[in-house]
């Protein structure tokens, strides 16, 4: 049997966190989740520093934009000039449609950028949709 698939969330929005884990609970694919509530414990537990040093190295970053104290495009900038974590496909999820985000994320190497629906239903399908193209259709790299 295959080991679970980690998933690191950059998330500080409680019901959003609320549906991801609802969503990856009800997946045909073995998921461990973590939350990260903002970018420097984001980059503190894919750096696995002080309390993260025995966290796991994630498969996949759900990563917001429009986080406290260090925001998403500033994580996914060190992420992806890491050596160790530049690998570790990035799915932007986050409120803003700004084309200037859009540009910047994947100037940055953003794995893809979704916009988040204000529906709850939109929202909902949405995060299927990422969990069955990230986790049944797409090969990720082997976390290490």
């Amino acid at each position: 049997m295959h080991r679970a698939v980690e998933i690191l969330l950059v998330e500080d929005n409680p019901g959003d966190v609320f549906l991801t884990q609802e969503v990856l609970r009800g997946s045909t694919v073995p998921t461990r989740l973590s939350v990260a509530e903002d970018g420097v414990e984001a980059l503190a537990m894919l750096r696995r520093e002080g309390k993260y040093a025995g966290a796991a190295r994630p498969d996949l970053i759900l990563l917001d934009l429009k986080l406290p104290r260090k925001d998403g495009l500033e994580v996914l900038a060190e992420i992806k000039a890491d050596p160790v974590l530049r690998r570790i496909p990035v799915v932007v999820l986050t409120t803003s449609d700004a084309p200037d985000d859009v540009l910047k994320a994947h100037d940055l190497q953003a794995s893809c950028y979704v916009t988040k629906p204000e529906d709850m239903e939109q929202f909902v399908r949405v995060l299927k949709s990422i969990e069955n193209f990230c986790l049944t259709v797409v090969q990720l790299p082997t976390a290490g």
